[in-house]
């Protein structure tokens, strides 16, 4: 395996895909991390990756150097090679050379990452830094230049220590994942032997150990990729003590319910529906502020299982298919990140918890669980459906959630979904859905005035979740999409287009 050391930077995670898309498992570790505490036992290299910070600035996140004497290769990334560069003496400066952006490196040698290439050529890299190598650090050398980094990437003569002033991570480096197939296969000598089939295999020997020969789980079914999967692979190794519990909690999309009972019944589950929309939607009222939202349908989840839970004998565990950008997101445990929000089965869950909780995709991303429901030989129905929030419509519904107002949204979005699937775009984007605003405006009926509500219509493109492009939908399905929510949905008389990215935005509104 690769252990990545996060400083912060968002790209952080995306270190982690890259390597395991070579199929080689990865994991982050937060940068305070001390090396003593960590068994290296199979990890074949280390990445020190990007931060927001100035190595040589009081705010520098804390850094035991003791990382840099393990033996292990080393692989640096932007505040990554600064840190490398300034432990072993090198200089740094600032200023003119700030780079932001695209970039040109040029290499100045062949060889260690670089070896695919010959001197003089030249890669279209990103760039995002401050801070620069100045003057090397003894036994290193350069191996790439830029316009603003006349150090755009060193390595050591004879010890396993590589840097780079870009990132290779991002999609705007094109051959970034070269090299850092280099670094992984060749520099670390990693095998390519992390599968879903072996993540399956090992899934289920360490849940039947953790649960044991008796005891009983229950599972937090909400009919989305990642819990379907992850009842599906616990399924395996509990068969069926594992008590599967799908809640409405009348907060989902129009006909979900039925639709996901449907389909979860195909897959041989043990599972019950729970209807207890009318409790959430009593708990919500007079709410508008989103992390009360979030924190009170996190709190009602868990007051529904445990009364399950009560009815049963030998429940001891609570399976949940919480994904690695849900925690990133949720909670900073890895090294300085910022927290953006709170899930309501991550940072929603009360500080009483009678079960222990079982997690396995929790350092997962989506089409990592994708992957592996294909191993697991799921309907492709389930496993392109779109991502769909843990609170569900009570955070696209902005300002009070009332059944009014829930129903208003349910229409409206099950229109968009239904003109998205005709034009068939569904498969294609990550997020397709309506969120209905706090926001009344004057409009003209009928040939009468009308003072109604507004709904914004939101479609995105991504890989993971943990950044998005808006989708630039065709026309006419705008066209025919506000056309028929105005018509056909009482009390909405205004449709808006969102066109944020994530930055500066999220995907979800709240």
């Amino acid at each position: 395996m690769i252990l990545i050391l996060d400083f912060g930077s968002q790209y952080t995670q995306l270190i982690a895909r890259r390597v395991r898309e070579l199929n080689v498992y990865s994991e982050v570790r937060p940068c305070t991390t001390d090396p003593k505490t960590v068994d290296l036992t199979g990890v074949k290299g280390i990445v020190l990756s990007g931060g927001p910070a100035s190595v040589t600035e009081a705010d520098a996140p804390d850094f035991n150097s003791e990382w840099l004497s393990t033996g292990l290769p080393t692989l640096g990334i932007c505040y990554g090679m600064q840190l490398m560069a300034h432990n072993f003496g090198g200089t740094l400066g600032r200023g003119a050379a700030r780079e932001y952006g695209p970039s040109t490196v040029r290499v100045e040698r062949a060889e260690g990452l670089f070896a695919g290439w010959k001197k003089g050529d030249s890669l279209s890299v990103w760039m995002s830094h401050g801070d620069h190598v100045e003057k090397l650090p003894e036994g290193f050398v350069t191996v790439a230049s830029s316009g603003g980094a006349p150090v755009a990437a060193m390595q050591h003569t004879s010890k396993p220590f590589v840097a780079l002033q870009f990132h290779p991570e991002v999609v705007h480096t094109p051959q970034g994942k070269e090299i850092i197939k280099a670094f992984v296969y060749e520099m670390a000598g990693c095998k390519a032997d992390w599968t879903p089939g072996n993540f399956i295999e090992q899934s289920v020997k360490k849940i039947s150990d953790e649960v044991g020969p008796t005891s009983q789980a229950l599972c937090a079914l909400s009919g989305g990729v990642d819990s379907t999967v992850a009842a599906v692979l616990v399924s395996r190794a509990l068969g069926k003590r594992l008590h599967c519990f799908f809640v409405d909690n009348g907060l989902l999309r129009k006909g979900e319910a039925e639709q996901v009972m449907k389909r979860l019944k195909s897959l041989d589950l043990n599972v019950e529906l729970v209807d207890a929309g009318a409790r959430f939607l009593g708990e919500l009222k007079g709410v508008t502020e989103p992390e009360r939202k979030r924190k009170i349908i996190g709190r009602v989840f868990i007051e529904v299982f445990e009364e399950k839970a009560k009815a049963l004998k030998g429940i001891t565990h609570l399976v949940q298919g919480t994904l690695y950008p849900d925690v990133i997101e949720s909670v900073s445990v890895r090294g300085p990140s910022a927290t953006i929000k709170t899930h309501h089965n991550v940072g929603g869950l009360p500080d009483r918890l009678n079960f222990k909780l079982i997690e396995p995709f929790r350092e997962l991303f989506k089409d990592e669980v994708r992957a592996l429901g294909r191993e697991l030989d799921m309907p492709t129905e389930i496993l392109q459906r779109q991502p769909f929030p843990g609170p569900g419509l009570a955070v696209r519904v902005l300002g009070e959630v009332t059944p009014e107002r829930v129903k208003t949204l349910q229409e409206a979005d099950s229109i968009f979904l239904e003109e998205v699937r005709a034009e068939g775009l569904y498969a294609g984007l990550w997020q397709s859905f309506a969120v209905l605003l706090p926001v009344r405006s004057v409009g003209v009926m009928a040939d009468g005035r009308t003072y109604d509500e507004t709904v914004a219509l939101r479609a995105v493109h991504s890989e993971d979740g943990m950044t998005a492009d808006w989708a630039f939908l065709p026309e006419d399905l705008l066209r025919r999409v506000s056309n028929r929510i105005v018509n056909e949905v009482k009390g909405v008389n205004r449709v808006v287009l969102d066109i944020s990215s994530k930055p500066p935005a999220t995907i979800e509104w709240e």
